[in-house]
């Protein structure tokens, strides 16, 4: 077996990814896993604590991108002005060539109650994070939380709009587009 061949973490998500698909993500053990791609289960828990970790890993780090982008936007704009351009600068987490490996990834996600619940909770946290930002901006509330949640709305919009078939704009031109949105549908 080739467990020490470079690669490894890639190769299973691939394969899991794969696997989840064909077969549903309940159905799917590690160790069929980590058998489509020549290695052992021991191997997959060396790279994985568990298969949703397969799914969610990165997770810390998309949170981190999007929350502490906030901190890179100069100050003086308006809150939600603030979460644009900080979401803006946190859209290269998701590049033109992670699109297809994102659409098989919601395909998973989208019929598996418990691993959606998790991507919820994952958002409504990084909006909490974002809007913990503004209020150290000094941004006081009901406008911190009212920004940030507006943005992760925005946000799963476009990133809905970003995976569908044919879809070919980039992540920054989407969100673009549906920040620009919610201001004609709010009047700003």
């Amino acid at each position: 077996m080739g467990r020490w061949e470079p690669g490894g973490s890639d190769r299973l998500r691939e394969a899991a990814l794969e696997l989840f698909l064909e077969r549903g993500y309940e159905q799917t053990t590690a160790a069929e896993i980590a058998q489509s791609v020549g290695l052992t289960e021991r191997t997959f828990y060396r790279h994985f604590p568990d298969k949703k970790e397969v799914l969610f890993g990165g997770s810390v780090e998309f949170r981190a991108t999007m929350v502490d982008s906030v901190l890179g936007v100069p100050e003086g704009l308006a809150p939600l002005e603030v979460v644009a351009r900080a979401l803006a600068s946190a859209t290269e987490f998701f590049p033109d060539e992670r699109r297809e490996w994102s659409r098989k990834r919601w395909q998973v996600l989208s019929v598996n109650p418990g691993l959606m619940e998790r991507e919820l909770l994952k958002m409504a946290d990084v909006a909490a994070g974002i809007g913990a930002r503004l209020r150290e901006r000094g941004v006081p509330e009901p406008a911190a939380t009212l920004a940030a949640e507006s943005g992760m709305t925005v946000f799963r919009v476009a990133f809905d709009v970003w995976l569908q078939p044919g879809e070919r704009r980039s992540m920054a031109e989407i969100e673009g587009e549906m920040f620009a949105a919610l201001g004609a549908v709010v009047g700003v």
